[in-house]
């Protein structure tokens, strides 16, 4: 799908470019990949691309010779990210401009399979309504996703490393949107996450 496809509106972009060393650090097992005993034995990856998908269109980034994981995501939209292991940045980048012409973006991470579509909507609809940059807060903290408005998209391009988008939350204002939701807290870090 190319970026003209997206024209206007509000995009999730799926970040599931990482390796996961801390699940498994020799690399053999993908936690992306693994069964969520609450989903009817679908993947994390499955999981939580759905979840995006059913509130945006969606857009995932992966990193090359990942075959196994594009059969999760089939019927979605992905592009591939060469420089992924140069950081969460460069992946964020690349499915930016993948999406160039979007209105915003709700931007997720592909290790958050807990996360409740009624929350993507939320930060959309504060991005459809004027805010420039979105965040969810359950129980008085932030979690992710956050959404960006199409005003910050030079600065989320400009962006390198493995900080991802946090510095823009700290130079610029930020509408928290409050939601029921724990699972903007849980992502898959160890095989432990997965037993919730």
């Amino acid at each position: 799908m190319g970026p003209q496809q997206y024209s206007g509106q509000i995009v999730g972009l799926l970040l599931a470019a990482g390796r996961g060393r801390r699940f498994d650090p020799s690399g053999v097992r993908s936690k992306l990949l693994q069964p969520l005993p609450t989903a009817s034995g679908r993947t994390v990856l499955a999981s939580a691309a759905g979840n995006l998908a059913a509130a945006l269109p969606i857009c995932v980034v992966l990193r090359p010779g990942v075959a196994d994981l594009v059969t999760q995501i089939a019927g979605h939209a992905w592009v591939q990210c060469d420089t992924a292991d140069d950081g969460m940045a460069s992946s964020l980048v690349c499915g930016l401009q993948q999406t160039v012409d979007a209105a915003g973006w709700v931007i997720a991470l592909a290790d958050m399979p807990y996360l409740q579509s009624s929350t993507i909507q939320a930060l959309a609809s504060a991005l459809r309504q004027g805010a420039d940059i979105a965040v969810p807060t359950c129980q008085g903290r932030r979690g992710n996703p956050v959404g960006f408005s199409r005003k910050h998209l030079p600065q989320l391009l400009a962006l390198h490393g493995d900080q991802g988008a946090r510095s823009l939350l700290q130079a610029f204002p930020v509408v928290e949107v409050a939601v029921n939701d724990p699972g903007i807290h849980q992502d898959i870090d160890i095989v432990a996450d997965i037993r919730q």
